[in-house]
């Protein structure tokens, strides 16, 4: 694991994937909650201003059209009901008028807005503002059924007269009751009358006349005080062609009989004439208060369809993105697992390998596929060369005894003492090879059986010394031991002997002779290091790997002249490994070969 990059491990990856779906998660829905909040909010402001202005406008109208709030509990209710919110009029001291929630909820700290229509700045033909007056409120303009007869009786005829020259105009009634020509961006002016203007339609009615007169009277006192003078005929004609808003069309025609006196003065007289001539037809001043309360009620909150829209829309992009990563992630991940997983179906004798294309654990799990299909093909190969040796080292020698038996049953040779010595050697020889055969199966079961005491390396080396002392006399070879101190072993000395026998013999089998072979001992820190060296022919480079497999020989040719069957070095090798130690092997050819074996050391025994 160490020796994968930090940025390459698989659970850093799939961190990095779950840490990136996450974040876009979060950031998508948190700009979602944002965006659609503010829309949302924005929505709801918006619509809550212009129910105020609904309202608003709604009770104004009512005030220019009644003298008093007696009939206005009936507005305030389905008002109320429209927009959702709680609505209460009072009077300027808070007197309930009317109110929507029920009897004896608080009010608001402050009054929304007043509603005067003498006075206003909130209304618009929509609900918006227009300073001054409500047009709405009419009073002593209003016109009788008769003056509305005649008058939309004109308005007709100039409806005809102006459609012959290409002018489609519609006719509308304003609150007085005097019809107006318009077109559909606004009001006709005057300047497209041409033939059609007759001078009939835009002179006042006798109930205006009246209420122009009064209004004239009204205003004389105020203009004279301001040093002012109105013209006599000041009121005697109405442009109505416009907007229809009688006295605003009469003030911006003011003829004032002193040259160069400011205009502003003499409208402020005029309109202050106007309130006081229309304040004893319109409701009292009242106060409006929106909401708050015991029962105010709730703003309504539903979600748009370009909300909706984009919920769904951001809810989309988001779980693709994940499954786009996640797609991603999951073929890098999967595909060389069903590399390993087809390559491990595969029939043994295949020997497939899978490329190794990642550095991390998916690579390295590879790597180890092919390492164990490696293992498996050598082994699967060991096997076979086993199998072939055993047959080899087994068909010599009873291929000897088979035709000695022979020939001395068919009386072609007497079983003297001498042939029965040489068939004796040959069952020895069966004997020592299904012997060794044994102790390996053994090793490799696990199931080698070790006795365990303290033994002194000097006294080990010297019992090894004597046993084979006679064949390297034999041999012409020198047999020597050397121990530095006195190091002691926690070993079996039966298989420590017998695993030194085998050295010892390999040792002075290829030693010439004159040649001297050597037992050592030492101590390593808790190991104890033996060693058997020769001065024989050595072994070579390439084959020095391969000195402890198993029916393995330097002679190709395989022959037993040197003895030997090529199990040797193998128990030795699995002797050592069972006492927890190792075996290893170094040779220069020509000079001689050194096997060291490294095994546990023990305490040396107290003296008595």
């Amino acid at each position: 694991m160490n020796r994968i990059p930090l940025r390459k491990r698989l659970l850093v990856r799939l961190l990095f994937a779950s840490v990136l779906i996450a974040v876009c998660s979060v950031a998508a829905t948190a700009w979602l909650a944002v965006a659609t909040t503010t829309r949302a909010l924005r929505e709801e402001q918006g619509q809550a201003l212009a129910d105020d202005m609904d309202i608003l406008a709604e009770l104004s109208g009512y005030a220019a059209g009644h003298r008093d709030w007696t009939g206005v509990r009936a507005t305030v209710r389905a008002l109320s009901a429209k927009t959702g919110r709680r609505i209460a009029l009072t009077t300027a001291d808070r007197t309930p008028l009317a109110d929507s929630a029920a009897e004896g909820a608080s009010l608001p700290p402050r009054a929304a807005a007043t509603i005067d229509p003498l006075r206003t700045d909130t209304y618009t033909e929509r609900g918006a503002q227009l300073s001054g007056l409500d047009p709405r409120v009419v009073g002593p303009y209003r016109l009788t059924e008769a003056e509305r007869t005649e008058l939309d009786s004109l308005a007709r005829a100039r409806q005809k007269c102006l459609a012959r020259d290409g002018y489609e105009l519609t006719v509308v009634r304003t609150p007085s009751g005097r019809p107006v020509l318009t077109e559909d961006d606004g009001t006709l002016g005057s300047e497209y009358l041409g033939d059609c203007a007759d001078g009939r339609l835009g002179t006042p009615a006798p109930s205006e006349e009246k209420a122009l007169a009064e209004l004239q009277e009204r205003a004389r006192g105020c203009l004279v005080r301001a040093g002012l003078e109105a013209h006599p005929r000041l009121f005697s004609t109405v442009d109505v062609t416009g907007s229809g808003k009688l006295v605003p069309q009469i003030a911006s025609k003011l003829t004032l009989a002193a040259a160069g006196t400011p205009q502003r003065a003499a409208v402020a007289c005029i309109e202050d004439a106007r309130r006081a001539q229309l304040d004893p037809y319109v409701a009292p001043v009242a106060e409006l208060f929106l909401g708050g309360g015991d029962s105010g009620a709730a703003p309504r909150w539903n979600m748009s369809p370009a909300n909706k829209a984009k919920v769904a829309g951001t809810a989309g992009v988001v779980l693709a993105l994940t499954v786009a990563v996640s797609a991603v992630v999951a073929t890098r991940l999967v595909r060389p697992l069903r590399a390993l997983t087809e390559a491990a179906q595969q029939p043994p004798d295949r020997h497939v390998r899978v490329p190794v294309t990642t550095r991390d654990e998916t690579g390295i799990l590879a790597e180890a596929f092919n390492d164990l299909a490696e293992r498996r093909e050598r082994l699967e190969t060991q096997r076979k060369a086993l199998v072939s040796d055993v047959a080899h080292e087994l068909r010599s020698p009873l291929t000897n005894i088979r035709g000695w038996l022979e020939v001395t049953r068919d009386g072609l040779v007497e079983p003297d003492p001498a042939l029965l010595g040489a068939l004796h050697e040959e069952a020895l020889v069966l004997q020592r090879v299904i012997d060794d055969l044994r102790d390996l199966a053994a090793a490799d079961a696990g199931t080698l059986r070790l006795h365990r005491e303290p033994v002194p390396a000097d006294d080990l080396l010297a019992q090894v010394a004597a046993a084979h002392r006679v064949a390297a006399d034999t041999a012409g070879v020198a047999l020597r031991t050397r121990t530095d101190g006195t190091p002691w072993l926690d070993a079996d000395p039966l298989r420590l002997r017998q695993a030194l026998g085998n050295l010892v013999t390999n040792a002075v089998r290829h030693t010439p002779p004159g040649g001297t072979v050597t037992l050592g001992a030492r101590s390593d820190g808790a190991e104890v290091v033996l060693t058997v060296a020769d001065t024989g022919t050595g072994i070579a480079a390439e084959d020095l790997p391969h000195v402890f497999d198993r029916f393995w020989r330097a002679e190709k040719s395989r022959s037993r002249r040197t003895g030997g069957s090529g199990l040797g070095l193998p128990i030795v090798r699995q002797l050592t490994a069972a006492h927890g130690g190792t075996a290893e092997a170094a040779s220069t050819p020509g000079t001689g070969s050194v096997f060291t074996l490294r095994l546990p050391a023990a305490a040396a025994p107290a003296e008595d």
